[in-house]
């Protein structure tokens, strides 16, 4: 795999062996070399599914990278502004973002490729005027004539430049006018005028004109006779609902039958090397999910198309997807092993994307970091943060080479310089660069708020305290929706479950006011939440957010008190969830912020023991054990907190603290012991805390 291409994603590119899209597109990336068929029938539409971040834009801005010029490509975004409504001045009635669609995808398709010249579309121009005719009663004949000559230059199969399509278009265009009488309907001498343009003529493109008008004769109650059939999908589309959507489904039938005769016969196919690639960013929205739609029921009922789609799900699943095949990226490799069923979406073929690996991290951080001092621990720290979004780790590497020379030394001091991406802007802090690309759609002072909360209770607690009177319930329930159709994944005990995304709210959370008063506010909420309520779970979560305000003294004495009389393992869960407490500046012995320097952090200064000289243990309670948990809580807060690079140092105070526990603890001495030697090592790895017992099955494959 060559620096041009994606990292973590070489099941697809792969050459050789011959990864998903050299065996589906019959050709390797990046080469004019063929490749066998992995599906030389039916051939599935595959849908790259997952949440923001995770590179599926970049995926298939690659895809076309790969085969574009050697084989006809065409890529689109549901999600771009000239799919969201008509453009000025033409009726709503004859635009649909599916039609809209199809001729931005004629228009890429038909660029010549090496060795083959352009591609027609005759069928689709023929459907798509008849369309566009049906909003032309108010003879704006400018408008009209700047929409028919877009359509029609989908017609020709020569290069413009030999100004033989200009020529015939314009002809055409001015028939088209002229046929148009100063009173009533006009879409049956547009049509009339359409077919008797594409009947003139002996040449070998005026022949192919004539059978493409031709097909419209088996549009259903068409009789035979292809100007009705035209007629009909014009009212069709025009009468909007059902009714739209059976006249779309003919025009991307139209589509795919336009680049079937591109490659009939003995020398299309000689000249036409692989199958073309249809890429469509975003499917799930309008545009995607009725090209989707169409494409997978004319393959349930037989109509066969070699085009090969890519696509990409914002989230996991969709209701047009239901019985799709489902497959991990690594799983498709070699083979997909997908057999289509009786149903529509049995044609479609959902691949996952994983999250990128901490190799990947390091590879990527060094590649753009090239030249710049970077800390040895930086890249694994950096997985550890992002959880191995590409978006995520890109950005991050990209502040890491305009912030570390500048002095920056942890991701939170990467999160919080400014950045810039595009030469043409200002820079500014990271997170909020990378919030504005993963939740975009307003909602995001809300979600900031709630993203303290562990569960719907909380979110509920903290919406009532914090936010105003008309969120309420239903905003709390819907931004749980949004979550989940966004892709991403829940988790127990955080009402925003992924870690990555849950940080840079908590950063926000953080930073929207100088003196932090509703980051201070918001964990107030939490603690007087929890401590309404009775229980250890209950208290957990309350000294988790006592510890996020800066006041340990909570936390040591409930981990002191309880270290004798509570499970070992139970003991050391509660210790890992109190100090998974997000700590974002420095405080001083009273939880106040603290100017100690840009990146002083009091928790390594108290876990090394240096400051144990200025506590003074309460009375009643044995000093040796309070310090000692007092060191252990803030090594643990430290090392497990993902904004900063592991101190090695406090990591063997944390080994150290363990063992001289497990000393104390006869019932407990195997976990304690355990975790002194597993917790350091994981903790400078950038892995998660794992708790003696919990999979020990898997300790050997953590890599």
């Amino acid at each position: 795999m060559d620096d041009r291409r994606l990292h973590g994603r070489e099941p697809l590119f792969d050459t050789e062996p011959p990864g998903l899209a050299s065996r589906l597109v019959g050709l390797r990336p990046h080469q004019l070399r063929s490749c066998p068929y992995e599906h030389d029938g039916d051939v599935p539409f595959v849908v790259f599914a997952g949440g923001r971040g995770l590179g599926k834009s970049a995926l298939l801005a690659e895809v076309r990278a790969a085969y574009q010029g050697h084989t006809p490509v065409a890529l689109i975004d549901g999600e771009e502004p000239q799919f969201a409504g008509p453009p000025p001045e033409r009726p709503g009635e004859v635009w649909s973002p599916v039609a809209q669609a199809l001729t931005t995808v004629a228009e890429q398709l038909a660029e010549p490729v090496t060795g083959a010249r352009r591609i027609g579309f005759p069928r689709l121009a023929s459907g798509l005027l008849a369309v566009a005719a049906g909003g032309w009663g108010d003879r704006d004949v400018p408008r009209i004539r700047q929409e028919a000559e877009r359509i029609l230059l989908l017609n020709d199969s020569r290069s413009f430049l030999d100004g033989f399509a200009g020529r015939w278009v314009s002809k055409v265009v001015a028939k088209l006018i002229a046929s148009m009488s100063n009173t009533g309907p006009v879409v049956e001498p547009i049509i009339e005028a359409t077919l008797e343009s594409f009947s003139e003529g002996v040449s070998p493109t005026h022949r192919r004109l004539r059978r493409a008008a031709g097909w419209y004769r088996d549009y259903p109650n068409a009789g035979g006779n292809p100007k009705l059939g035209l007629i009909l999908l014009s009212g069709h589309f025009r009468a909007g609902g059902d009714s739209r959507t059976h006249a779309e489904r003919h025009l991307v039938r139209a589509l795919l039958a336009d680049l079937d005769d591109a490659y009939a016969g003995v020398v299309q196919r000689s000249r036409r090397v692989g199958r073309p690639v249809i890429l469509i960013d975003n499917v799930q929205e309008p545009a995607g999910r009725g090209l989707l739609e169409c494409v997978l029921r004319d393959r349930a009922d037989g109509i066969r198309d070699q085009v090969v789609f890519f696509s990409a799900l914002r989230g996991h699943s969709h209701p047009a997807l239901r019985n799709a095949a489902r497959r991990t990226l690594a799983e498709v490799a070699r083979t997909t092993g997908w057999e289509p069923g009786a149903s529509p979406s049995s044609r479609a073929l959902l691949v996952s994307l994983p999250p990128l690996k901490p190799d990947d991290t390091l590879h990527i951080v060094g590649a753009v970091c090239r030249g710049v001092d970077v800390p040895p621990q930086l890249p694994h720290a950096t997985h550890r943060l992002t959880g191995g979004s590409p978006l995520g780790i890109t950005l991050l590497a990209e502040s890491a080479r305009q912030n570390l020379p500048r002095g920056a030394a942890s991701l939170g001091a990467l999160l919080t310089g400014d950045v810039t991406v595009h030469d043409e802007h200002d820079g500014r802090p990271a997170y909020q660069e990378l919030l504005d690309r993963l939740v975009p759609g307003g909602r995001l002072d809300e979600l900031t708020v709630l993203a303290a909360a562990h569960d719907r209770p909380s979110a509920l607690a903290l919406a009532r305290d914090r936010l105003p009177d008309d969120f309420g319930a239903a905003g709390v329930l819907g931004l749980e929706e949004r979550l989940a159709a966004e892709g991403w994944l829940s988790a127990p005990g955080q009402f925003v479950g992924d870690p990555f995304l849950r940080a840079l709210l908590l950063l926000r959370l953080h930073h929207l006011d100088a003196g932090h008063a509703q980051w201070q506010a918001a964990h107030r909420a939490l603690v007087d939440h929890y401590g309404e309520q009775g229980g250890a779970d209950a208290a957990r979560y309350r000294l988790h957010h006592e510890l996020a305000l800066g006041k340990a003294d909570f936390a040591v004495a409930h981990l002191r008190d309880t270290f004798t009389g509570t499970d070992a393992g139970t003991w050391l869960s509660t210790l890992v969830f109190i100090a998974s407490a997000p700590y974002f500046h420095a405080h001083d012995p009273e939880g106040r912020d603290f100017d100690g320097g840009h990146d002083h952090d009091h928790r390594a200064a108290v876990a090394l023991g240096r400051t144990d000289a200025e506590q003074r243990p309460p009375q009643g309670v044995d000093p040796v054990l309070h310090l000692r948990v007092r060191r252990l809580l803030h090594a643990v807060w430290q090392l497990t907190d993902p904004l900063v690079l592991p101190d090695v140092k406090v990591a063997e105070r944390l080994r150290f603290e363990l063992e001289q526990l497990s000393n104390l603890r006869p019932s407990g001495t195997a976990l304690l012991w355990r975790a002194s030697r597993d917790w350091p090592t994981d903790a400078l790895a950038g892995r998660p805390l794992r708790i003696p017992g919990d999979g020990d099955d898997e300790r050997g494959d953590r890599g």
